[in-house]
């Protein structure tokens, strides 16, 4: 699919499955950059990372020291990188080529997100949200944390509010707290349980300004677009908001000092207020005024035009999808299976949802066939018509093409090197270093009588209609009932499976078998009268040079 042809009236979000990937039992994913590989955590403790052109298996991360869930899978600018958080309270960062395992480090608690810094090619600071303590960035080299404040020092010292969440460790109740970094990494946004957005420098660790959300709910999620122009927040009152980044994308941090500086007037929270006025605007708000349904793993599309959000119900598999403007364009309905994770791809109209069961589903646009846009001078009928041909159509040279002129000069040197920047990405910076393929392993052929098998297991496969997930037949552990391993009702087909294998007879017909005895009876018969005549005339002979063979009949 190439995204410049794609038409623009027919919307460019998807609409029906196309695909679906099984390896296990898949719980979170990410894509790369490009959107060329897409990595899947899954609850063995394994990352699997797919080639998203062939749908095929590029590359397996093992941790043998890992046998919990995956719980995030976060990639590096360029690729080389991926960091997996499990629910075993450990960080580890893999090298995606070699498949070496670089640093491993353990928390204090379990991490439910971890992020690795966007403005390095090469990062080893990440961002971790743990499930019962405040964000904190992780030293993967040294191992070393630094917590970050999830409120104003002014209204309790950086302390958290009670929540109602209670664990039986002894440690105090706290609301999991989400945390991101913006485009390049300089500043660090959070949402916390009293319903403010936060940001805050990095590297010393201050909050620089503040935003409180309309609701004062406990926000959820927090996401920055691909372009860095919005930010997106979930909260606890079911609604998804969108806000318009006011910073610049770069030297964000420099614009928060000048604003510092000019509201001097100002002192404490209300400063912080003011100057995350000017920093974060609200722009949408989105939320189903019927069912009022929490959302769930909400994200923007590569581009930022679109907002979509996975249904938190149980048991359903719906993903809403509304433009920038705030209007529901599309409500996507999937199979009897509660939804965990969404991911966007980065270039293509193409959504990836993560199922309860395990399986990840891609979600793609049902193309109209338009043979018109392959060659602008066909034109397409819908009647016959009647065509007259031209009197020198079908000469090897045209009187037409005679008469025009080429322009192109064909002593230029055509370059084939230089590579476009794609427009489709915000930052069309294309680096050497970066890791957009990963080399295939060729799998073995499978023997011809592997074949016959498969063929004929397929065949039962298909005619008990219940070889896809999505079947209502399918088990609840999300693997589908496996009817080729049922013994085949005809025996003849059991029979052409196997290795020794009996033809079938088959009973000729009247004519047939006087055919085949007149056949039978007439070389006989002159077969044997030739061996007694040669036979003879050579015992005449006795060698003299006289053979059998020239003697006529």
């Amino acid at each position: 699919m190439n995204a410049p042809i794609i038409d623009p009236l027919q919307g460019d979000f998807p609409e029906v499955i196309e695909e679906y990937l099984e390896h296990g039992v898949m719980k979170c994913i990410a894509f790369n950059r490009r959107g060329t590989l897409l990595a899947a955590g899954c609850s063995d403790g394994n990352c699997i990372i797919w080639d998203f052109e062939t749908r095929g298996i590029a590359k397996e991360l093992r941790d043998k020291d890992c046998i919990a869930a995956i719980t995030s899978v976060c990639w590096s600018k360029y690729g080389h990188r991926i960091l997996v958080s499990a629910a075993d309270k450990s960080l580890t960062l893999w090298d995606v080529v070699s498949g070496e395992r670089l640093t491993r480090t353990t928390l204090q608690q379990t991490p439910l997100q971890a992020r690795l810094n966007p403005g390095s090619s090469t990062p080893s600071l990440c961002l971790a949200c743990p499930l019962s303590s405040a964000p904190m960035i992780v030293d993967l080299n040294t191992g070393s944390t630094t917590m970050l404040p999830v409120s104003i020092p002014d209204t309790g010292n950086g302390t958290v509010p009670q929540s109602r969440n209670k664990f039986s460790d002894g440690t105090p109740p706290f609301t999991p707290t989400a945390a991101c970094f913006n485009k390049y990494g300089d500043l660090i946004y959070v949402g916390n349980s009293k319903g403010e957005i936060l940001i805050i420098d990095h590297r010393t660790v201050q909050v620089q300004a503040m935003v409180p959300v309309s609701g004062s709910a406990v926000v959820k999620n927090i996401v920055f677009s691909r372009n860095g122009q919005y930010l997106l927040t979930n909260s606890n009152d079911r609604t998804i908001r969108i806000y318009e980044n006011l910073l610049p994308f770069k030297d964000g941090l420099v614009a928060l000092d000048d604003l510092d500086k000019t509201l001097n007037e100002l002192d404490g929270v209300e400063k912080l207020k003011a100057v995350g006025s000017k920093c974060l605007t609200l722009f949408r708000e989105f939320q189903d005024s019927i069912t009022k349904m929490h959302w769930k793993a909400p994200c923007f599309s590569g581009d930022g035009e679109w907002v979509i959000g996975g249904s938190a119900s149980k048991g359903e598999h719906k993903i809403y999808i509304w433009d920038r403007a705030g209007h529901l364009v599309k409500i996507l309905e999937g199979p009897k299976e509660a939804l965990i994770d969404l991911a966007w791809h980065p270039v293509h109209p193409i959504v990836v949802s993560v199922s309860l069961t395990g399986f990840v589903y891609i979600w793609a646009k049902d193309y109209t066939e338009n043979w018109s846009a392959f060659a602008p001078d066909f034109k397409e009928l819908e009647e016959n018509e009647e065509y007259v041909e031209r009197e020198d159509e079908f000469d090897l040279v045209p009187e037409t093409e005679k008469v025009k002129e080429s322009d192109v000069n064909e002593d230029d040197e055509v370059d084939i090197l230089t590579l476009e920047k794609n427009s489709a990405f915000s930052d069309s910076d294309m680096s050497q270093e970066e890791l957009c393929f990963l080399p295939a392993i060729p799998s073995p052929d499978v023997p011809e009588r592997q074949d016959k098998c498969v063929e004929s297991s397929s065949k039962l496969v298909d005619s008990n209609q219940s070889g896809s997930p999505l079947s209502e037949e399918a088990e609840p552990n999300g693997h589908t009932t496996n009817h080729a391993s049922s013994p085949p009702e005809d025996n003849s087909a059991a029979e052409d499976a196997g290795g020794s294998r009996m033809k079938r007879k088959r009973k000729p017909s009247e004519k047939g078998l006087e055919l085949q005895a007149e056949k039978v009876r007439k070389p006989k018969s002159s077969g044997r009268l030739s061996k007694v005549k040669n036979k003879s005339v050579v015992d005449q002979d006795n060698g003299n040079g006289f053979h059998g063979d020239d003697v006529s009949d």
